[in-house]
C-alpha cells in the first residue's frame, strides 16, 4: 500500500551572504554528517512515499527539499559533481565510460588529489565511505591509484556494482572480495554499521556516506573495457532483483498514471518526438519494472533505519546532520521513454533531498538547491576553511533563520547538462524505426523556479529549442519555443515569450560555462551594477533595447559524446553596462 506524506506547511528559503573563509568551531561543537546515497531514486514516481522507516527517522524530522536537481542526469557525472562542487563542464567527467567519464576520468582530471574528503580531513574529520563511489571503477584499477582521502572505505566494484547477487566490495588496502549469492544492500548495510562504528569511536566529528545501487537496473555485468559504443552493445540491463524477503510486496503498485504517461501526442526535441507510444505489453512489463524498484527499496528503507537507530543509541543523533538523495532521477514511461534516465525532464533532474540535523526544521521546502550546494554545505558545517573559488554552489539552508534570510537573496536557477547517449534501460529499445540503442542527447538547458514562475529552457546540440511552462503544463507537454513567425506568442509573467527568449539566451550563455561565482550569480556578470538577479527583475522593460540587440545565444557546432570545446558553439557572455545607455551592447568573455 502506498504511504501518504504527512508534512508541515512549506517552507520558502534562499543564500546566506558568507564570508569567504569560515573559523574552525571547537571539536566539540561540530556535527558529525552522514549521507545516504542512492541511485537513480525517483521524485516524481512517489518512491520515497513507498519508504516508512525513511519517513519515521528522516522525513518526520527534518526538511524536505522538493525543488532539488541533479545538473547532469547520469551517474558518473553527477557523482563527480557532488563530490567536488563543480559542474560536469568544470571537471569534463562527462559521461560513465572512457574515454569522456568514469572513474579513470576523474583521476586523470586531478580530482584524487582535490576533492570533498581531503577538505573534509584537513578540516579535521574523519571520512568514510562504502557503496558505489564511480563507475569504472574496477577489481582491475581499484589501487591504481586507491581513492584517496578516506580513513577507512570498503566499495563496490565493476563489473559487478550492479548485480544484486554477485557484489564485489574493496575494503581500504585489501584486494577485492566477491559476495556471490548473497543480497548486495544487506552486505552493504553491515558494512555501513561498522564504519559508523568507527566513526564514533574516532574521538573525531565524522562524515560517512553509505551508497546503495538500489533501486538502479540489475546489469549483468557492466561493461568495463572497450569503446564505448561496443561497451553499449554488450550492456544488458534488467529489473532489479529484490531481496527475498520483499519480492511479495506492492502487488498492486503501478507506474502514476500522470499527464505525460505515454502520452496521446508526442513532445519533446530531436529524436523524443519521433518516439511511438507504447503498446500494452511494454507497458505491462515496466509496471513491473517500476513494481521491483520500490521492492529494492525496501532494504535501503531498514539501512536508514539501521542507522538512525545506532546513532541514537551511541548518543550521537542529536549532533548528525543526515542527508538523505540521490544521484539523479529516473522515468518509466513518462514521454514514451521506456525505464531510463539521461534527459532534462523533470523525472529525470527533479530528485529527493531530505535533511534531518541540528536546528533543521521540520516541513517541506521550495528553495532552489542543487548538488553542486552540497559540498559547499558540508564544508561549511565542518567549519572547514573555503572560500568560491572552483566551488559551483553555495550553501543551503539548515536553520529556520537561514530560510528567511534567503527568501530574499537565494539564486533561482540551476544549469543543467548532457553529454552523451540516452539509453533505455530493461527488455525494450526505444521504438523507433532505426532500432538504435542508444540515442544522442546533448543539451544545455536552465530550470529556474522563481515566485510566480517555474520554466525549463533547453538547446539540444542540433540546435532545436524547448521551452516549458511548468505551472501551466507540470508535465512538459507543450513546447511553446515559437517555432514559425505564425505561432501565436503566448506569455510569461504577462510578458510575450518573444521577449523573454532574449533574457533566457543570455543567462543560458553565462550559466553553460559559468565558474565558482559566477554559477550561484550568473546575473552578476549581464548586469554587473548588481540591480538583476531574478528572470523576473531582468524582465523589466528598460532593459528591452538592450536584450532586443543581443544576437549572441547558445549554439552547438556539432554533436558530441564528451565535452568539446570547439564544437560548444559561442562562448561570449553579453553585458548590459549601466550608464552607457539602455540600447548599448557589449561583450565580455566569462
Amino acid at each position: 500500500m502506498k504511504l501518504s506524506l504527512i508534512l508541515a506547511c512549506g517552507l520558502v528559503p534562499t543564500i546566506n551572504g558568507l564570508g569567504q573563509h569560515s573559523l574552525v568551531p571547537t571539536q566539540h561543537e561540530r556535527p558529525n554528517i552522514v549521507v545516504i546515497l542512492t541511485d537513480d531514486q525517483d521524485l516524481h514516481m512517489d518512491s520515497v512515499d513507498y519508504m516508512p522507516l525513511l519517513k519515521k527517522h528522516v522525513i518526520d524530522h527534518g526538511t524536505f527539499y522538493k525543488h532539488h536537481f541533479c545538473s547532469t542526469a547520469i551517474c558518473c557525472p553527477s557523482r563527480v559533481t557532488l563530490w567536488t562542487g563543480r559542474n560536469a563542464h568544470n571537471t569534463n567527467v562527462t559521461d560513465v565510460f572512457p574515454p569522456y567519464g568514469g572513474y579513470p576520468k576523474f583521476v586523470a582530471q586531478g580530482f584524487n588529489k582535490n576533492w570533498l574528503p581531503l577538505w573534509l580531513q584537513s578540516a579535521g574529520y574523519s571520512t568514510y565511505y562504502t557503496g558505489k563511489l564511480f563507475n569504472a571503477h574496477t577489481i582491475e584499477n581499484w589501487n591504481s591509484p586507491h581513492p584517496s582521502g578516506w580513513t577507512s572505505s570498503d566499495f563496490l566494484l565493476d563489473p559487478h556494482t550492479y548485480q544484486y547477487l554477485n557484489a564485489s566490495f574493496q575494503r581500504n588496502q585489501y584486494p577485492p572480495v566477491s559476495y556471490q549469492g548473497q543480497y548486495s544492500t544487506d552486505i552493504l548495510a553491515e558494512k555501513a554499521f561498522g564504519l559508523l562504528h568507527e566513526g564514533i569511536e574516532s574521538g573525531k566529528p565524522f562524515f560517512l556516506t553509505v551508497a546503495p545501487v538500489a533501486p538502479h537496473s540489475n546489469v549483468d555485468p557492466f561493461p568495463t573495457t572497450g569503446t564505448p559504443g561496443d561497451a553499449l552493445k554488450d550492456i544488458r540491463m534488467t529489473a532489479p532483483i529484490p531481496a527475498e524477503r520483499h519480492k511479495h510486496l506492492f502487488p498492486d503498485a503501478k507506474v502514476p498514471r500522470r499527464s505525460n504517461f505515454n502520452p496521446e501526442k508526442p513532445g519533446g526535441a530531436s529524436w523524443i518526438k519521433r518516439l511511438a507510444k507504447l503498446t500494452d505489453e511494454v507497458i505491462e512489463y515496466n509496471d513491473d519494472f517500476y513494481r521491483a524498484r520500490l521492492q529494492v527499496l525496501q532494504a535501503v528503507d531498514e539501512l536508514v533505519e539501521g542507522v538512525v537507530l545506532r546513532l541514537e543509541q551511541a548518543g550521537t543523533l542529536e549532533n548528525t546532520y543526515i542527508f538523505y538523495t540521490t544521484d539523479n532521477g529516473y522515468h518509466i514511461s513518462q514521454h514514451r521513454l521506456n525505464p531510463g534516465k539521461e534527459c532534462g525532464f523533470e523525472e529525470d533532474i527533479n530528485i529527493p533531498l531530505i535533511v534531518r540535523g541540528p536546528g533543521v526544521p521540520i516541513g517541506e521546502s521550495k528553495v532552489v538547491t542543487a548538488h553542486t550546494d552540497l559540498a559547499p554545505t558540508f564544508l561549511q558545517l565542518a567549519g572547514a576553511k573555503w572560500g568560491w573559488d572552483g566551488l559551483d554552489g553555495s550553501p543551503i539552508p539548515l536553520k529556520k533563520e537561514d530560510f528567511e534570510d534567503e527568501k530574499k537573496s537565494r539564486q533561482e536557477h540551476v544549469n543543467i547538462e548532457f553529454w552523451g547517449r540516452s539509453i533505455p534501460e530493461g527488455e525494450h529499445r526505444f521504438s523507433l524505426d532505426d532500432g538504435k540503442i542508444s540515442m544522442s542527447s546533448q543539451t544545455q538547458a536552465l530550470r529556474i523556479v522563481g515566485a510566480n514562475y517555474s520554466l525549463y529552457y533547453s538547446v539540444w546540440c542540433t540546435n532545436e529549442h524547448e521551452l516549458y511552462d511548468l505551472t501551466s503544463d507540470p508535465g512538459q507537454l507543450h513546447n511553446i519555443y515559437p517555432t514559425s513567425s505564425t505561432q501565436p506568442d503566448v506569455t510569461i509573467l504577462g510578458i510575450p515569450v518573444s521577449k523573454v527568449l532574449p533574457r533566457l539566451d543570455a543567462l543560458l550563455m553565462v550559466t553553460k560555462s559559468c565558474k565558482g561565482h559566477t554559477c550561484v550569480h550568473p546575473w552578476s556578470v549581464i548586469h554587473p551594477a548588481g540591480n538583476v538577479q531574478t528572470l523576473e527583475e531582468a524582465m523589466n522593460r528598460r532593459f528591452d533595447n538592450f536584450y532586443s540587440s543581443v544576437s549572441a545565444a547558445v549554439s552547438f557546432e556539432k554533436c558530441e559524446l564528451g565535452y568539446i570545446l570547439e564544437s560548444e558553439g559561442p562562448q561570449e557572455s553579453v553585458v548590459f553596462h549601466e550608464g552607457a545607455g539602455d540600447d548599448w551592447l557589449g561583450n565580455e568573455e566569462l
